[in-house]
């Protein structure tokens, strides 16, 4: 009996490192992001072999503008993924970032918010070293589902060129499903 009153709190203890990783936001990678970001959007050229740009997009020039709020949102919902050890564009409660934006204050177009899972503003990546590597594996891994990120991210199609304001979270862990995450909000607002 008192080996198993022992027990109890060395599992307990256990038990709490595998859910206490220690997220924490990491703000200069999350600027080095945005500066990449608006760099390639300025000058795809540059890029187009080492992301494997085709020369035909129509990537748009429009530089990306900083938005506190939106960066907020997006270390928010970083954070969410590194506590709570999901990846996903919806949470565990079923809510998408459209709905997690207009409850910033960040008002969207009321068709944005018909269905708690939209998203059109997110693209958001898992284990990489760096905010910037985050940004190159999202444009690179454009191959069918994930065209969209690329897509959001360039401002390539008539909705995501229309796309100015950004907020980018980037989040790293001691532990759990990824060493780090990071989520790119682009989006406009509705006025």
């Amino acid at each position: 009996m008192k080996t198993v009153s022992y027990m109890v709190p060395v599992v307990m203890l256990l038990l709490s490192f595998l859910y206490n990783n220690n997220p924490f936001v990491v703000k200069e990678e999350a600027q080095e992001a945005f500066q990449l970001l608006n760099t390639i959007r300025s000058n795809p050229e540059k890029y187009y072999k080492e992301l494997s740009l085709n020369s035909k997009l129509r990537i748009t020039k429009t530089p990306l503008r900083w938005n506190d709020t939106l960066a907020r949102v997006a270390e928010i919902k970083a954070l969410d993924m590194a506590k709570r050890n999901y990846f996903d564009h919806v949470n565990p409660e079923g809510y998408g970032i459209n709905f997690f934006i207009n409850q910033s204050g960040y008002k969207l177009n009321a068709d944005w918010l018909k269905d708690k899972k939209e998203n059109y503003f997110e693209s958001i990546g898992a284990g990489h070293d760096s905010g910037e590597a985050a940004i190159k594996a999202l444009i690179i891994d454009a191959e069918d589902a994930s065209k969209g990120h690329r897509d959001h991210l360039l401002g390539i199609g008539d909705f995501d060129a229309t796309l100015l304001d950004v907020g980018i979270g980037f989040v790293k862990c001691d532990g759990g499903k990824y060493p780090s995450y990071t989520c790119i909000v682009i989006a406009k607002h509705n006025w």
